[in-house]
């Protein structure tokens, strides 16, 4: 069992709140090498011989399994890539979790970018959880640029829980997903900026069988100066539903840019979008206030309730 030190243990705590251990599937990435690594009887990971990264191969017989791949990065001026490649065997039930969080003293940026592409076989239930989050006393920026490719068969459903909501100075997310005959994505969204940071999150989600359907709701809390993007585009091949729903809080000086995208190219595709944009609601911050909290106390119930 490898020794993991206090920044690191610190840092798991915020991007893998089912509790990293050491037990069944699992690999620790650090500083872009793997501190520790592990197999089950029906999870499988393997290194790439050619890039940096790892396979994982989850095997049909899997049902209920955790598999937890989280990165950390406490070095400064270090800018990691991976490439971790899933593969889900027909009929598997998987939850992954793969947060990455960066803790940064310095004053050199340091980043970085996980690409994950997910095979998805026939009938298959995956859950995908990444919390990003960023530390450290240093001013280096804290940069992540997660790009996730996901390629479901029929009959499948594919649920993408993501969150950022501390300490990440830049990020810019990109997200396909091609949708099969009766498959099912949903996707969670929720991000919260400050300062002068930025966050952008661009998707395209091609739903191109009969039958398939796509959830996305993205919520976020924009503060300060910092400027948040989000471009989710559904692109209906064939008889399908989807609805995109994009919810912002604007606090201070922030900026925030939403541009759902709807295409359809099917008679029978059927998709909605709505995106909202507003300040935090006066009657709820009053009502709070005559409770007995200070503002800062208000806004920050109001902000947990509608980031969950």
């Amino acid at each position: 069992m490898a020794e993991i030190d206090k920044v690191t243990q610190a840092i798991l705590k915020y991007i893998d709140e089912a509790g990293f251990k050491q037990e069944g599937a699992f690999n620790l990435r650090h500083n872009g090498m793997s501190l520790c690594h592990g197999d089950s009887e029906h999870v499988k990971i393997v290194k790439k011989e050619d890039k940096p990264g790892i396979n994982i191969y989850i095997d049909g017989d899997t049902d209920g399994e955790e598999v937890h791949i989280p990165v950390v990065v406490d070095a400064t001026g270090f800018t990691d890539k991976v490439y971790n490649d899933f593969y889900i065997a027909e009929g598997a039930n998987v939850t992954i979790i793969a947060g990455c969080g960066i803790h940064n003293s310095g004053h050199v940026a340091s980043q970085h970018d996980g690409v994950h592409s997910f095979f998805i076989a026939k009938g298959a239930n995956v859950t995908y959880k990444e919390n990003h989050y960023g530390a450290g006393e240093g001013d280096g920026a804290r940069i992540l640029n997660p790009v996730t490719k996901i390629v479901m068969d029929e009959n499948c459903v594919f649920t993408m829980d993501t969150t950022q909501i501390k300490g990440v100075d830049s990020t810019k997310r990109e997200t396909e997903v091609e949708i099969g005959a009766g498959s099912k994505l949903f996707v969670i969204e929720k991000l919260m900026t400050h300062g002068d940071q930025l966050a952008e999150s661009n998707m395209e989600v091609r739903l191109n069988g009969e039958g398939s359907s796509a959830q996305i709701i993205s919520r976020s809390v924009a503060k300060e100066n910092s400027s948040q993007i989000f471009h989710p585009a559904a692109v209906g091949n064939a008889k399908c539903n989807a609805h995109i729903q994009c919810d912002s809080i604007i606090m201070d000086s922030a900026h925030v840019r939403s541009i759902p995208e709807i295409d359809a190219r099917h008679l029978d595709a059927a998709i909605i979008h709505e995106a909202a944009i507003g300040r935090i609601n006066d009657e709820q911050l009053i009502k709070l206030r005559t409770m007995g909290m200070k503002e800062e106390e208000a806004e920050s119930v109001i902000i947990e309730a509608f980031l969950n």
